[in-house]
């Protein structure tokens, strides 16, 4: 009998599979395919400290082995999700959630994870320094070392959860900025969040998207989150959530050697709902088939 515990920053995951944060909603919507407590936690929605609407439509574009989103964080604002979603979740996840957290301010940032560090559901906070589809905020953070450390700094300050930091792989040096974050307090890394890119509408011969560009997410970019999240592990002590393109359980195992403790799982779960749900199932038949019997030791094996 296989082993796919893994444990995060203190958490006893009963694997390592973790739908994404923007994939996964607050998880409501897929409880009604399948029992999500089969899952590893989930990634709820970005959320804010006010309510957004998020950006203009159309917001998403088609690629061959992905897509293009420019949604914007749409999201109903941090005491909404405290007063209903959380509330709600009770009662069809068990487990302990990861919030992921967004702001256009280092108060922003502060201030809605000092709020949701009170709610006892919530186990890490992922807190996003890497969106690439909003004006003044997010990724302008992610990209300058300095920014990325007071951002931390002020997170860390307002919280005892486990501060996970989410970084855009739209920079030429991702180690530094991963340093950068770990000697500012953090607890953990998740990365990568999506690339920067856009298409052209032939016919029109205008973006497709009303933002021009959004972030390029799905199979296409697993090559460049492995190679970052190999680098990354070398140059860091804390845990690593390792995401970007991860579609099957051999994407999992794959990320793991690479340094990763937990995988989420983003653009899949918009192509099939029942993404995860089948890659925990297969999880244990790969697993065998490459002789692994405890998944907590190939952490970081390619290495």
């Amino acid at each position: 009998m296989v082993d796919t515990k893994v444990n995060l920053s203190g958490l006893t995951l009963d694997n390592p599979i973790i739908p994404a944060s923007g994939t996964f909603g607050f998880g409501k919507e897929f409880s009604k395919f399948y029992d999500i407590n089969i899952l590893g936690s989930f990634s709820f929605k970005g959320t804010t400290l006010n309510p957004r609407f998020g950006n203009p439509t159309p917001r998403i574009a088609e690629c061959d082995n992905g897509m293009i989103n420019s949604v914007g964080l749409q999201n109903p604002g941090v005491e909404h999700v405290i007063a209903h979603e959380l509330k709600e979740m009770k009662g069809y996840f068990n487990k302990p959630v990861i919030a992921n957290v967004s702001g256009f301010s280092i108060d922003e940032y502060a201030k809605t994870c000092e709020l949701l560090d009170k709610e006892e559901q919530v186990g890490i906070l992922e807190v996003n320094v890497s969106c690439p589809n909003v004006h003044n905020g997010g990724m302008s953070f992610g990209t300058d070392p300095k920014a990325v450390a007071e951002v931390t700094k002020a997170v860390k300050s307002v919280t005892k959860k486990p501060v996970f930091m989410k970084l855009s792989p739209n920079v030429t040096d991702i180690v530094s900025i991963a340093k950068s974050c770990e000697d500012a307090g953090a607890d953990g890394i998740s990365l990568i969040n999506t690339l920067l890119g856009m298409r052209i509408n032939l016919k029109t011969r205008k973006p497709i998207v009303a933002n021009k560009m959004g972030g390029y997410s799905g199979k296409g970019i697993f090559p460049v989150a492995l190679r970052m999240v190999y680098q990354v592990y070398q140059a860091v002590k804390i845990p690593i959530i390792g995401m970007g393109g991860v579609s099957t359980a051999e994407d999992v195992i794959e990320m793991m050697l690479a340094g990763a403790t937990a995988v989420e799982v983003g653009a899949a779960n918009l192509v099939d709902p029942y993404a995860c749900k089948k890659i925990i199932e297969d999880l244990p038949n790969v697993m065998e088939e490459y002789k692994i019997q405890k998944l907590s030791d190939i952490i970081g094996g390619a290495i």
